[in-house]
């Protein structure tokens, strides 16, 4: 591809996929602090946020088209399957965040970033809602005197609001992935190992899911064991989708004539849910809890992660390099950032 971006330290900051689901909530967020320039494929669709210091235009990751832009920083809000984003932003040195991303192109587009010698602060901030469970895990690590055993346990509302990219891992569910188990590496089925936990308030049956923060937990916090797990606020959908896995629907209907099913599991978004969350990290000093509940729903708590990731990306003495969102410093200063956007945070 030859798109061409340019670094302009007095310019808009870069929105791919600026007005789809994450990305409007995003723009929300950080259009009263920065210059926007929004991007997709219908820049009609987002005509609603145009104006004052927001601008939109054309770029198709699908088309072969180059696109050409002046920015301060970048940060993708959508799958970009052949890293046409993160390409043009590590060659330009520009500083780049990602929200979007599974576990399989968070390694490539490590690996692409670090092969590229970026000069600019490159922060893959793709663990579940834009890297806020990272976030959240670190801060419990540092008050717990390091971390042991660290376990997400996920209630995602079906009324919630969600962009199509959101249910993108209803695709992964076929394949098992590689996580850390007592420190050593161990293959899992997805939506197996299932138990009940209460989740603010709420008992649920969650199972196991691939998300990009059991890959990066064990590399920066020397986590032993990460596990994640997903349920729904419906117990009629939790039934559905494991009854689902146990009839292999996720491996004999892997393909496209199967995906409207597939996603017909979860893919129903209504006018809004709260989201929910609760992270537990077991170290040295004892066990530490934090339940996340984000009543504006999951877009805006992964917005929410894109926003404390522009901040770590755009600060002052920023380093240059590939990062993750947990290795921010003072992690419990960002707590504080998420309250302050109307989100609880119950820590014990």
């Amino acid at each position: 591809m030859n798109d061409l971006l340019e670094s302009d330290p007095t310019g808009p900051i870069l929105i791919v996929g600026g007005y789809g689901t994450v990305g409007t909530a995003l723009t929300r967020l950080v259009g009263t602090q920065w210059p926007l320039l929004l991007t997709g494929r219908n820049p009609d669709r987002g005509s609603h946020l145009a104006g004052g210091n927001v601008t939109l235009r054309w770029w198709d990751l699908s088309r072969p088209e180059p696109f050409e832009a002046k920015v301060r920083a970048v940060i993708s809000t959508v799958n970009d399957p052949d890293d046409r984003v993160l390409r043009a932003a590590v060659t330009a040195g520009i500083p780049y965040v990602d929200v979007t991303r599974w576990t399989s192109r968070v390694t490539r587009a490590a690996t692409l970033a670090t092969l590229l010698r970026p000069t600019a602060p490159v922060l893959l901030s793709s663990g579940w809602m834009g890297g806020v469970i990272n976030i959240v895990a670190a801060a419990l690590a540092q008050d717990a005197g390091g971390s042991d055993q660290i376990d997400v346990a996920i209630r995602y509302d079906i009324n919630d609001r969600a962009g199509v990219d959101s249910v993108d891992f209803m695709d992964r569910l076929g394949l098992d992935f590689e996580v850390r188990k007592g420190g050593k590496a161990a293959v899992v089925r997805p939506l197996s190992d299932t138990r009940w936990v209460d989740i603010a308030g709420h008992r649920t049956k969650v199972a196991r899911l691939d998300t990009p923060e059991q890959f990066t937990l064990p590399l920066t916090l020397g986590a032993g064991s990460v596990a994640t797990r997903i349920g729904f606020s419906s117990n009629t959908s939790t039934t559905a989708l494991l009854a689902a896995r146990a009839v292999g629907l996720f491996r004999w209907g892997s393909g496209e004539r199967w995906s409207p099913l597939r996603r017909s599991l979860l893919y129903s978004p209504g006018a809004g849910g709260t989201a929910h969350i609760r992270v537990d990290v077991k170290g040295p000093e004892g066990m530490r809890t934090a339940v996340i509940s984000d009543p504006q729903g999951q877009a805006h708590l992964t917005a929410l992660g894109g926003l404390l990731g522009l901040r770590t990306v755009l600060a002052e003495g920023a380093r240059p390099g590939v990062s993750f969102p947990e290795s921010a410093p003072d992690p419990a200063s960002r707590l504080a950032e998420l309250e302050s956007h109307g989100v609880t945070i119950l820590r014990s």
